[in-house]
């Protein structure tokens, strides 16, 4: 196994979220992800807009809970809306429990957390769903079927923010964009080694579209109204309104 950063290690082509991760992906990915915070801040205030008293809300992919957690607090006036954390990796949601009892246990009345594939699981008529750099990891021949899921159980008026790493439109951005985003890691401290071994461990792992396959994809789900509303290199968020 090769490190990859903030002492985490993963083998070629088999980047986990398991194991040991979740002690110590909050700092790793806020490091590694451009706005990654900010992001959070920017998906809370535009939560006033569709959150309401009787909302559900779903963060899918929410790793440590830490977002979900976060929406949660900001809503925190709309006494009966339901926060949703679903994670496929069992150490994640495992994680995200022990850390909300130990710092937010006020919050367990309206925050879940499940442990479950969210291919498979039923979903709620649903107010906002939060795919917050989640839909990148789920194999391109599912990924539609995903959104459509999705779609299909949202309220009218509701909301799809979907934040994904998203690949440039053609070779020459592409290259522009891989260049900058190693200089940008290599000045947070990452060495060329763990740019290399990272890269290496999300081979056929971490398969991001274009911002155009992205919003296609959104497209044919049903999505109509789609709004750029964060954009870092080759970061991008999205807002779906049904």
């Amino acid at each position: 196994m090769s490190n990859v950063g903030d002492s985490i290690t993963a083998n070629r082509a088999s980047w986990c979220f398991g194991g040991d991760v979740p002690k110590t992906f909050e700092d790793h990915v806020s490091k590694s992800v451009p706005l990654y915070n900010e992001g959070h801040e920017l998906i809370c205030d535009i939560s006033d807009f569709f959150v309401s008293n009787e909302s559900v809300v779903y963060e899918m992919g929410c790793s440590t809970g830490l977002l979900t957690k976060k929406i949660a607090k900001h809503c925190n006036n709309k006494k009966d809306a339901r926060f949703i954390g679903v994670d496929i990796e069992l150490d994640m949601i495992e994680f995200a429990k022990i850390k909300i009892l130990e710092t937010d246990p006020s919050l367990m009345q309206n925050v879940e957390f499940i442990n479950a594939d969210a291919l498979e699981m039923q979903l709620l008529p649903t107010d906002l769903v939060i795919c917050y750099y989640t839909v990148q990891f789920i194999h391109p021949s599912k990924r539609q079927e995903f959104i459509d899921k999705i779609y299909r159980a949202m309220n009218w008026g509701g909301a799809l923010l979907m934040f994904e790493k998203v690949r440039g439109s053609d070779a020459r951005f592409q290259d522009i964009l891989t260049t900058l985003y190693n200089e940008y890691k290599l000045k947070i401290g990452y060495t060329p080694d763990d740019i290399i071994s990272k890269t290496l461990s999300l081979k056929g792992v971490l398969e991001p579209f274009s911002t155009q396959g992205n919003v296609d994809m959104l497209k044919r789900s049903g999505f109509n109204d789609i709004y750029t509303v964060q954009k870092y290199l080759c970061f991008e968020g999205f807002l779906a309104i049904k």
